[in-house]
């Protein structure tokens, strides 16, 4: 991975000034699994450090937010370097990468981000609490050469180039489940902050009814509840508020495609084009366009390709 870092901080082509957060902000939130209080802090980074985990209660290992450190994809994404782990990362990532955040340190006292409400809304908030400021630098993003595709489990996940004249990251989504309350799903959308914040943020988690038990007996999900996650059982939504949008579940969905990719270490420039994906298949796109150097290429970031403009 060095190679790649290397690859895009020595890039000196004209555009935009990386940024950084304002200011730290810290919060107190709740692990997904554990149900343990997870204490959480984002800090101000330098130029090109990208997004660290520092895993303050052990000693202050600090474990790169890159694809090749993704250890376990089977229910939320989790990077881990040697024995420190943080999981449950896709929603801050989502929100840094929507925020235009390319240089922050994130702190965190526990294996697991805290979950809120179960989407990237209060993940937004915080970052837009401490404000976004260019530092310098240059901004690079990851522009996709030629196709590439994997597939597992009846789903597949895609990047394609962009026809001529295309900038930024073109996402096109479908999801099917057996449950008649998500049924079949598609969305799609080109990807900005703006429509981030608008479409995806405070779209939620979600499960099935007969899994949570099954979890919990596991000693996972001890601390998910209909706060946090939208439960659904058959065709029925368990939630006494029902759903933020009507098509909430295949919005997460692309929400965590979005974090997923965030992983890259830049901005990818594109199109998704994915079916009944989730952690695996992102991650396993992300390594299989990193495979082959004629796969992608790192570029300067024009206005045009700022993930925060509208």
């Amino acid at each position: 991975m060095s190679s790649l870092r290397d690859r895009y901080q020595l890039a000196s082509a004209e555009g935009v000034a990386r940024c950084t957060l304002k200011a730290g902000i810290d919060c107190v939130g709740k692990g997904l699994h554990s149900g343990q209080d997870v204490r959480l802090k984002l800090v101000p980074a330098p130029v090109g450090a990208g997004v660290h985990f520092v895993r303050t209660d052990l000693g202050g290992v600090r474990i790169p937010a890159l694809f090749d450190h993704v250890t376990d994809t089977r229910l939320c994404t989790v990077v881990s370097l040697g024995e420190a782990r943080v999981g449950t990362i896709e929603h801050l990532m989502a929100a840094l990468a929507a925020a235009g955040v390319d240089d922050v340190t994130v702190e965190v006292d526990a294996p697991e981000l805290p979950i809120f409400d179960g989407s990237a809304a209060p993940f937004l908030f915080l970052i837009e609490s401490a404000g976004v400021v260019p530092h310098g630098g240059t901004r690079e993003f990851i522009e996709v050469l030629r196709p590439v595709r994997v597939e597992a489990n009846g789903g597949f996940a895609e990047l394609r180039s962009h026809a001529p004249g295309g900038y930024g990251l073109d996402m096109s989504l479908a999801i099917e489940f057996e449950a008649k309350a998500i049924g079949a799903q598609a969305y799609t959308m080109h990807l900005s902050g703006e429509k981030f914040a608008r479409e995806l943020a405070a779209a939620r988690t979600f499960t099935l009814a007969g899994e949570v038990a099954a979890l919990q007996k596991a000693g996972l999900a001890r601390g998910g509840s209909l706060a946090n996650a939208v439960v659904v059982d058959g065709d029925k939504v368990l939630n006494p508020e029902g759903l933020r949008f009507a098509d909430e579940f295949v919005r997460h969905k692309m929400l965590d495609v979005v974090g997923d990719l965030a992983l890259a270490g830049a901005p990818v420039s594109g199109r998704f084009v994915g079916s009944r994906t989730g952690h695996m298949l992102n991650n396993m796109l992300v390594r299989a366009l990193f495979a082959d150097a004629a796969n992608y290429r790192f570029a300067g970031v024009s206005p045009l390709l700022q993930l925060s403009a509208a």
